[in-house]
């Protein structure tokens, strides 16, 4: 397997500048997601790793070899999409072969690459079967196990669960981080689902306009984001952002709520700031910092119930466990831990949260 070192990339379709300086560091065995809103230019970085698409600027090493004049055949990459790309007139084995019969790979040892990758997927009774006869995961895994009989330096994922329904894509997760457990390589996978990007990644690296927001592991992401676009990208319900000034010392709301400033945040007097307060961080007992609010409606979940009410005309979502009975238009008291407050400058969005 190998390191992918990313630098200073910039790529341009005509006038439009799509990747504006990217610099990633992918490092042996990591299982590294981007992630990022359409359009932010992370399949178009991926399409460049593989070799799909030339880089305008910057280099693409993969191993210690630059790549950005070797062909994508050449570049030891294997690269999963999202339609899959089966052949449909061949059946799964052929499928999984086909690469290695290219090659002029001996047939024998084909057949022991191809059903040790079955074996590994779950395809061994799938062999004979064409695409037309298997499940949207079954191709999926198919289009996989062609992958792995390459045996590549580096996995790529172009967004390879979009087309499965919502059971589906938590049961592919689950495979496709298992597999790159037992097989330690180096994977690649774009998506827009943060979900998917918290759940698989060992890195994430959070894109917007051709941009690296921010990179790191899930659990820093969610704890400490650099920024307010971050915050509200990580985390599913989303963070709740409310506008504030410093007032004495305090965080103070546009209806006048005061919130104690957290120890772990660095503003000056009359700052103009935007609070960030995480859904599963507001609690309906009482203690801690008390926000009133006027009820919108509830949104029951099942396992969760979801509260939407509004402080000074600002949409707040709580999320809880228990299960509310409570009337849209009332007074409603939400508590939050002030430890569990993330501010940002009003003007940059950057955090301002302590750095040590």
């Amino acid at each position: 397997m190998s390191t992918v070192y990313i630098k200073a990339v910039q790529k341009y379709f005509d006038q439009t500048h799509v990747i504006r300086g990217v610099s990633i560091d992918i490092q042996d065995g990591e299982f590294c997601v981007l992630v990022g809103p359409s359009g932010c230019g992370k399949s178009t970085l991926l399409r460049m790793i593989a070799g799909l698409e030339e880089v305008s600027q910057g280099t693409i090493s993969i191993g210690d070899k630059v790549v950005n004049d070797i062909p994508s055949k050449e570049r030891d990459i294997a690269m999963v999409f999202q339609s899959y790309a089966l052949y449909p007139h061949m059946n799964v084995r052929d499928n999984m072969s086909f690469s290695l019969e290219m090659a002029n790979m001996a047939k024998s040892q084909i057949r022991a690459k191809v059903d040790a990758a079955a074996s590994t997927l779950g395809l061994e009774a799938l062999l004979d079967r064409f695409p037309r006869q298997l499940s949207g995961g079954q191709r999926q895994r198919v289009a996989m196990g062609r992958c792995m009989v390459r045996d590549p330096s580096v996995f790529l994922f172009d967004e390879p669960l979009s087309n499965l329904d919502a059971k589906l894509r938590v049961a592919m997760r689950t495979e496709i981080r298992a597999l790159h457990q037992r097989l330690g390589a180096t994977s690649i996978y774009v998506t827009h689902d943060q979900i998917e990007a918290m759940t698989m990644a060992d890195k994430i690296v959070v894109m917007r306009d051709g941009l690296v927001e921010q990179v790191g592991s899930p659990l820093t992401l969610y704890d400490r984001p650099a920024n307010q676009f971050v915050a509200g990208f990580i985390g599913s319900p989303a963070m709740n952002f409310l506008s504030g000034r410093v007032t004495d010392g305090h965080l103070v709301l546009a209806d006048g709520q005061t919130l104690v400033r957290p120890e772990h945040i660095d503003c000056k007097e009359g700052q103009s700031v935007t609070i960030g307060i995480r859904p599963e961080h507001v609690s309906l007992s009482s203690g801690g910092c008390q926000l009133t609010m006027t009820l919108k409606s509830i949104e029951p979940t099942g396992a969760d119930t979801l509260v939407h009410a509004e402080i000074a005309g600002e949409p707040i979502t709580g999320m809880f466990r228990e299960r509310v009975q409570l009337a849209g238009g009332q007074a409603l008291g939400l508590f939050t831990e002030a430890s569990n407050l993330h501010v940002f400058d009003a003007g940059t969005g950057h955090s301002l949260r302590k750095t040590s």
